[in-house]
């Protein structure tokens, strides 16, 4: 996955506009403009393209962690030169709120399983003897489960019922 594509799933799953997207970077202390955003999210074979770098992508998650959980006292966080899947999904998971069940929970409404064995690998510091790469398929399925549970697509119960309570839901 590229940082393109995760960007532009983050950014249909939450239902964010350009103006919250730029609110986004701005929580991680980084200016950009609508045009940077454009893009970013435009197709890869468009002309006005342009790839979205790592610290970029690491920027915006730390400020959807502000957004979503209040930004922290002290100075804001530097974002990372280069990000990892790994790093995306400690950084979603932090932002979220989520325990390991929950993140479980979400796979599995994309249908994929995943265990806590292989998600705890996942969150290690890379170098940990137990520490295990994320895979494009393991963030790509997460993404997809999220965007069931955030937008109600794709699945048999209805959103409002879902097991992961109104905390997960979008705020309009």
């Amino acid at each position: 996955m590229t940082n393109n594509d995760i960007l532009r799933r983050l950014r249909y799953v939450f239902d964010f506009n350009d103006a919250k997207m730029i609110e986004i970077f701005a929580l991680a202390d980084v200016d950009v403009r609508r045009g940077h955003i454009v893009a970013w999210l435009v197709k890869d074979d468009d002309s006005t393209f342009e790839a979205c770098k790592d610290h970029m992508l690491a920027a915006f998650l730390n400020g959807l962690i502000n957004d979503k959980r209040g930004k922290k006292e002290g100075a804001t966080p530097k974002p990372e030169r280069q990000i990892t899947n790994n790093i995306i999904l400690m950084k979603l998971k932090i932002a979220l709120n989520l325990q390991s069940e929950d993140i479980i929970a979400i796979a599995k409404l994309a249908g994929f399983v995943l265990s806590a064995h292989e998600l705890s690998s996942f969150m290690r510091r890379q170098g940990h003897r137990n520490y295990r790469e994320c895979k494009d398929q393991v963030l790509r399925n997460f993404l997809k489960g999220l965007q069931i549970e955030l937008r109600g697509e794709k699945t048999d119960m209805p959103a409002s019922h879902s097991p992961y309570g109104k905390w997960m839901r979008p705020e309009h």
